[in-house]
């Protein structure tokens, strides 16, 4: 631990790198230019300590650092160059922005007296402070060399505290390369949580014993929650679900555990609600239709929200919210549900039964989604429970949504609300990245790869082992359907002309594969899953030729 009296004479690019390491960080995404090369040179000579990963664009250091922070909790933290270089991150700070996700920017600046004069000096944006401010939690200008630990602390404690989210730093060209004497800071230490009202939870507590068919849903906010969230549904004999954020929770094939789909099946008798750390995106869009914005849900049923974050029942209002972290909030309901109603639930065993036979109808009705559900199928088998699986919009990652069972919590990253097309394929080497150790599977259409496919280079380079799955149905799958039925089949801009991948591929120096039936693709996965090296598996899908999923993901009220 670095002495809070001590200091040390150090350019600002290596006060920041220093505050980094006194505050956890091993691991850094990245790409050097001229304001940053006292950063990048700090972390040459700290490479000891902290790994650096190059990537061939700036957009996937944001993808790697969310991916990063997705399947670890922990930050992830990416630097790139300001102006053009950082708005190419956007899209990834935006995305962790909806996804809740703790992920830390670092970028430049013009020279400190071209600030706000709007010169025309390199890569200057009009404010580019204002911009950063707009599209993350909080942002922060380093002004002098001897702030940076300080700065950095912050950025950590707002990152962190509370509802987790992306943050940013910026410092000035001329800043980064100065000299001045540096008092490192211990750690950052946290903002605590908000304890959980004992009336609130009492509130909510008693409508949940007296209902008879209450729901648990669950969005990123209860992912380090798992045990407690399985104890209260014990306690409730009640079903959970996820969307998104929140799968994996619950294992899919607990009891109580089931997919979106199952969960439509029982939503028409739940009388009580329960959203732990979740938008609720599924009840009160999806299935209550998109264009119309439900602020105050009408009971039944009625609806308990427990959030860490206040804003949230402003947005959507509950009959009862409990302003918790997830965690030490869902204990205190189980616990206070256990004094109501210290002999458990009246019926568990028909509970459990109604739940079993929901997830048995989802899983028959979705087997229309053709091929999907049996490339689904094979990559669940071959994939181990701790593997990890990163989602993509394509065909087959939009059936994944309900197709693909969760097994374990942070093993299914998807891109939350933002809808992020090409996200998946930066995402998964930054998730892979944290845990080589581990299988880890991305799966993408050949659109949305090709937003990416530079980051292969990334992959051999780095010796990133990860498998990736081009699903190539030579298409924008949802925009050619939607034409195709919508628009009369006058077809724009969804017919794709794609490259050969398997030569792609060897260009890169990745090994790949082509393969166009589920057997085939089970052949091959599980040996390019053991080989520890970065592989491209492309499945040949005909144009047109995949059912549509969206009667899954915007079903009709359930009868």
């Amino acid at each position: 631990m670095l002495e809070r009296t001590r200091s040390t004479e150090a350019t600002g690019g290596a006060a920041i790198v220093d505050a980094l390491l006194v505050n956890g960080v091993d691991t850094l995404f990245g790409l050097p230019g001229a304001q940053m090369y006292p950063l990048f040179d700090a972390l040459q000579q700290r490479a000891d300590r902290i790994r650096t990963y190059g990537a061939r664009h700036e957009q996937a250091c944001g993808y790697m650092a969310f991916g990063y922070a997705r399947s670890t909790g922990r930050p992830g933290v990416y630097a790139v160059v300001p102006g053009p270089g950082v708005l190419n991150t956007t899209a990834a700070l935006c995305t962790a922005q909806g996804c809740s996700a703790p992920v830390l920017c670092i970028t430049g600046q013009v020279p400190a007296s071209f600030l706000g004069k709007g010169r025309g000096h390199l890569h200057e944006l009009p404010d580019q402070l204002a911009t950063l401010r707009s599209l993350t939690k909080w942002a922060e200008r380093i002004e002098r060399v001897e702030d940076a630990p300080a700065v950095i602390d912050e950025a950590f404690r707002q990152m962190l505290s509370g509802r987790p989210g992306p943050v940013a730093v910026e410092m000035a060209w001329d800043v980064m390369a100065s000299r001045a004497p540096v008092v490192p800071f211990p750690p950052a230490s946290m903002a605590p949580a908000p304890a959980p009202a004992r009336e609130a939870v009492e509130a909510a507590a008693r409508l949940l014993v007296e209902a008879r068919h209450p729901m648990i849903m669950v969005g990123s906010g209860a992912q380090h929650a798992g045990e407690a969230v399985r104890a209260l549904a014990e306690a409730l004999a009640a079903p959970v679900a996820a969307f998104r954020g929140g799968r994996g929770v619950v294992p899919e094939d607990h009891p109580l555990g089931g997919s979106c789909v199952a969960a439509h099946r029982l939503w028409p008798r739940t009388d009580v609600l329960l959203g732990i750390g979740s938008r609720l995106e599924m009840p009160y869009m999806r299935w209550a239709g998109m264009m119309t914005c439900v602020e105050r849900p009408q009971a039944p049923p009625h609806l308990v929200r427990l959030d860490i974050d206040p804003a949230e029942f402003g947005r959507l209002m509950p009959d009862v919210g409990v302003l918790a972290d997830a965690q030490e909030g869902t204990w205190a309901l189980v616990e206070a549900i256990r004094r109501l109603r210290p002999q458990g639930p009246a019926d568990p065993a028909g509970a459990r039964a109604a739940i079993a036979a929901a997830r048995d109808e989802a899983r028959r009705a979705v087997e229309v989604v053709q091929p999907q559900l049996s490339y689904l199928d094979v990559i669940r088998d071959v994939l181990p429970r701790d593997g990890i699986f990163v989602n993509e919009l394509c065909q087959v990652g939009f059936a994944a949504y309900f197709g693909f069972p969760v097994l374990g919590e942070r093993t299914y990253i998807s891109e939350g609300y933002q809808g992020t097309l090409g996200f998946g394929f930066p995402t998964a080497l930054g998730v892979k990245a944290a845990h080589p150790g581990r299988p880890v599977v991305s799966i993408t259409g050949d659109g949305g790869f090709l937003f990416a496919v530079q980051e292969l280079a990334t992959a051999a380079q780095e010796a990133i082992g990860l498998v990736t799955i081009v699903f190539n149905n030579g298409s924008y799958g949802n925009v050619l359907r939607d034409q195709q039925l919508g628009f009369g089949n006058r077809l724009i801009g969804s017919v794709l002309h794609n490259p050969d991948f398997m030569q792609l591929a060897a260009a890169f120096g990745v090994e790949g594969h082509r393969v166009d039936e589920p057997a085939a693709l089970r052949a091959v996965l599980g040996p390019a899953l053991a080989s520890g090296r970065p592989v491209l598996i492309e499945v040949a899908v005909p144009r047109g030729s995949e059912a549509s999923p969206w009667p899954f993901l915007h079903p009709k009220p359930a009868a």
